[in-house]
C-alpha cells in the first residue's frame, strides 16, 4: 500500500531523478558510506532505534549482519520513464486469472469474509480486489526475484542517504516496532524492494496504525495470514470513510450534443443533475441514487469507456493515490461479483504522448494562440482548455485530450 504514490502498483514503481539529482544521489550516498561503514551505520542508528522503544535483542537480531543491498540502491536512483495508456494498466491488473482465482477465493473464504464484512462494512469484492491487484493472492510473496527483506531495504535506503532516506529511516523504525511487538520475524518480513509487504502491500508506518489481527492468534499478520491482511485493508478503507452499500462509480455513455467542456473543471454534481447534461448509465440502467455526488472521468476522452465516480472512488485512491488503480480495483471487484466487461472499447491505437511530445503540444498551442503556460510537459487544466479551443476550431470533439491526433494536426498546421 501507498500514499500519495504515482499510477498503478506495477507502473507505479518507476521514480525518476534528473541527471543532476542522480549525480547528488551517488555522491551523498558515496559520501555517508565513506564516512561509516555499515556496521558503524548500524550503531550510530541505535540511538534512534532506543528512542522509539526497541530493545538491543530486537535491533541486533534486525540489523547485526547488516550490508546494504545493491539492487535497492539501484532501484532507488532509478531513471526509468514509463509511458503508458489505462487500458495496458487494466489489461495487466484485471485478467481472467485473477478473476478466475479471485471468485475461488471468494468461496474459499466465504464466512472470514462475511465476519470482514460485518465487523468494518466493506463489501468484500472490494478488499479481495486489492488483494488480487497488490499480491496477485499472496502468489507474489513466493517469488523470491520481487521479495526482498524489509529490513535489509529499508535500512540500505536510510544507511545509503539521498532523496529516500528519511523515508527510509523513518519506515526502518516502523519496521523494528513490528518486531518488537511480535507480529513477525525478521526472516519473515519481506516485501518489494523499498515499500510495502504482505498480502495486501502495507508500508509498516501504516501497517502499525491500521493492521488488526482478525484470526485471533495474537499477531497482526499481514505475511502468513490472508485473513488479518484482508481485515487490515477492510480496516483502513472503513477508516478512510468507506460508504457500506455504495459502489465506486459507474460506467455512462453521453448523448448526442453532450457538451465535452464538462470533462474538465466541472467539479462534483449529483448523478441526477449529469443525467440532465447528458449523461446516461451504460445498458439503459438508472442510477439507483440519483442523489449521490459525482464527478466525470473519461481518461481517453470521447474515445473510450466514461464514468461518473463517487466517495468509494476517492476511498480506494488512499488505498494508492492513482485514478489507474482505483479504476482497476474497481473494475475487478465487478467482475468477481459477476458484472461485465466495459461496455466501450479502449483506443487501443493510441499510444501515450512522450514527455517531449507534450511539449512539443504545448509550444504548438502557444503559436496559435490557445496556451500561454509553461511549456513543461505537463498536461494540466490549462493544457486541457487550450486543447478544447483548438479542437473546436479545426472541428475536432472537443474533449481536452492529448492524443497523437491533436498532435499531428497541430503539425500539420490546420
Amino acid at each position: 500500500m501507498t500514499t500519495g504514490n504515482d499510477t498503478g502498483r506495477r507502473f507505479r514503481r518507476f521514480f525518476g531523478l534528473p541527471l543532476a539529482g542522480i549525480a547528488l544521489l551517488i555522491f551523498a550516498g558515496a559520501a555517508q558510506a565513506a564516512a561509516a561503514s555499515p556496521s558503524q551505520w548500524v550503531k550510530s542508528f541505535w540511538p534512534t532505534a532506543k528512542a522509539a522503544g526497541i530493545s538491543w535483542s530486537v535491533y541486533d537480531q534486525a540489523l547485526g549482519n547488516f550490508t546494504p543491498d545493491p539492487d535497492v540502491l539501484k532501484k532507488a536512483g532509478s531513471q526509468a520513464e514509463f509511458k503508458s495508456q489505462i487500458w495496458d494498466y487494466l489489461d495487466i491488473t484485471v485478467t481472467d486469472d485473477r478473476i478466475t482465482k479471485g471468485k475461488a477465493l471468494l468461496l474459499q473464504y466465504a464466512p472470514q469474509l462475511a465476519a470482514i464484512e460485518r465487523k468494518y462494512g466493506v463489501d468484500r469484492h472490494y478488499f479481495v480486489a486489492i488483494w488480487g491487484i497488490e499480491s496477485h493472492y499472496g502468489e507474489v510473496l513466493e517469488n523470491p526475484k520481487i521479495v526482498k527483506s524489509t529490513i535489509r531495504s529499508l535500512a540500505t535506503l536510510a544507511y545509503q542517504g539521498g532523496r529516500r532516506s528519511k523515508f527510509g529511516r523513518t519506515q526502518l523504525v516502523a519496521a523494528l516496532k513490528i518486531l518488537q511487538r511480535g507480529d513477525v520475524s525478521p526472516a519473515e518480513m519481506s516485501g518489494s524492494w523499498a515499500e510495502t509487504r504482505g498480502h495486501t502491500q502495507f508500508i509498516p508506518t501504516t501497517y502499525n496504525a491500521y493492521a488488526v489481527d482478525f484470526d485471533g492468534d495474537g499477531r497482526r499478520d499481514i505475511w502468513r495470514s490472508p485473513i488479518d491482511a484482508l481485515a487490515s485493508a477492510a480496516a483502513y478503507l472503513d477508516k478512510m470513510g468507506w460508504r457500506d452499500g455504495e459502489t465506486w462509480g459507474y460506467e455512462i455513455e453521453f448523448t448526442r450534443g453532450f457538451n465535452y467542456k464538462l470533462l474538465h473543471g466541472a467539479g462534483s454534481k449529483s448523478l441526477g443533475e449529469w443525467q440532465k447534461l447528458g449523461v446516461r448509465r451504460v445498458g439503459g440502467k438508472n442510477f439507483p441514487r440519483p442523489g449521490d455526488s459525482a464527478t466525470l472521468f473519461a481518461p481517453a476522452g470521447a474515445q473510450g469507456p466514461a464514468f461518473v465516480l463517487i466517495k468509494n472512488f476517492s476511498v480506494i485512491k488512499r488505498y494508492n493515490n492513482s485514478d489507474f488503480y482505483a479504476l482497476a480495483v474497481g473494475h475487478l471487484s465487478d467482475r468477481l461479483r459477476g458484472g461485465d466487461a466495459f461496455q466501450a472499447s479502449w483506443p487501443r491505437d493510441e499510444r501515450a504522448l512522450t514527455s517531449a511530445e507534450k511539449e512539443q503540444l504545448q509550444k504548438l498551442l502557444a503559436s496559435k494562440g490557445h496556451y500561454d503556460g509553461p511549456i513543461d510537459g505537463k498536461i494540466g487544466s490549462g493544457s486541457r482548455g487550450a486543447i478544447r479551443d483548438y479542437q473546436l476550431k479545426v472541428g475536432l470533439v472537443p474533449d481536452g485530450v492529448d492524443s497523437v491526433k491533436v498532435l499531428k494536426h497541430l503539425e500539420a498546421g490546420r
